[in-house]
């Protein structure tokens, strides 16, 4: 048996949320990290220059993140009230996405802060989904996974 309509029209409520709130809180993020970290930390800087270059892709790369999390996370906790669920959820897809440069830094010791700067960033993020989620969730405007 397959999924029915109704659980794939969900799911895709699910996504469309979580990637509208991951892209809001993705936004923050990178407005913080340009007008307070980057004055204060060189790397930084470079970092804020890479993310001038590149922001329709970054753009484009949180809101597929947001969806997929918004997708999955529905799953995850169907009508489950587990809160270690919850925060696995969040914290595995932040150390997936967070750890991703690691693959195409040259030296990870210097960039150390950056990527701990990236990781924050992502539980950050994928926080404020989880939240908007869990409150949509809670009122019913998104149905929980059968």
């Amino acid at each position: 048996m397959g999924i029915s309509l109704t659980e794939r029209i969900e799911s895709l409520k699910a996504g469309t949320l979580a990637a509208i709130s991951f892209m809001l809180a993705y936004s923050i993020a990178m407005l913080f990290n340009s007008l307070i970290l980057a004055v204060r930390f060189e790397k930084l800087a470079l970092l804020q220059a890479e993310i001038e270059i590149n922001l329709l892709v970054k753009v484009a790369i949180a809101l597929l993140s947001g969806f997929l999390f918004g997708v999955t996370y529905r799953y995850i906790v169907r009508s489950d009230r587990n809160s270690h669920l919850k925060d696995g959820a969040v914290l595995a897809f932040s150390l997936v996405r967070g750890f991703a440069p690691v693959e195409v830094s040259d030296n990870l010791m210097q960039n150390a802060w950056v990527l701990s700067v990236v990781g924050f960033e992502s539980i950050f993020c994928f926080a404020i989904a989880r939240f908007i989620l869990d409150l949509a969730l809670d009122r019913y405007w998104i149905k929980p996974f059968s």
